[in-house]
């Protein structure tokens, strides 16, 4: 059940959505993880991201998915579609997207893990599918983040950006 006064930061839910025009982490917001004793994946599976080449100014298209271990705060769901949206007109190259969604996340949340990967659709007949993941230094978490780094392939990616996601 949730309480009146655990939605006092959450300035979003139930208003007028304002999109913003360009890159806008000062929309993302937090609420309090009500189980930091357990840890659990929180998975955000975003098909309708889109960017700008910072070159040619084309769009580029891809589903982001977020995976995450909580620690005290947790990133709402409507502040985070906001953000990811706001990459509609920013010019950025695919790995320097999923690389500026991750830190801002941590900046935000300090999640005890988190990763970030693309699954971009191919453009001139190639696919870029970058990740990238961050483990809470000086924990167990940090060398999650070493081994599932090290063990990455692209076998652990989806075939299809509207297939299976489970890794």
């Amino acid at each position: 059940m949730i309480m009146n006064g655990d939605l006092n930061n959450l300035t979003l839910l139930g208003g007028k959505t304002e999109y913003k025009q360009d890159y806008a982490p000062e929309v993302l917001e937090t609420f309090v993880n009500k189980h930091p004793e357990n840890d659990y994946w929180v998975r955000f599976n975003c098909p309708e991201f889109t960017s700008l080449c910072p070159i040619t100014g084309q769009p580029d298209f891809a589903t982001i998915l977020i995976d995450y271990i909580p620690n005290i705060n947790m990133v709402e769901s409507k502040s985070l579609k906001l953000y990811l949206f706001s990459f509609r007109n920013h010019g950025a190259f695919h790995e320097d997207c999923v690389n500026i969604i991750m830190k801002d996340l941590i900046k935000l949340m300090n999640p005890k893990y988190i990763e970030v990967t693309g699954l971009f659709t191919p453009r001139g007949g190639i696919s870029i599918h970058p990740f990238c993941n961050y483990g809470m230094l000086g924990t167990d978490y940090e060398e999650l983040a070493k081994e599932r780094l090290m063990k990455f392939t692209l076998s652990q990616t989806p075939k299809s950006p509207k297939g299976d996601f489970g890794f």
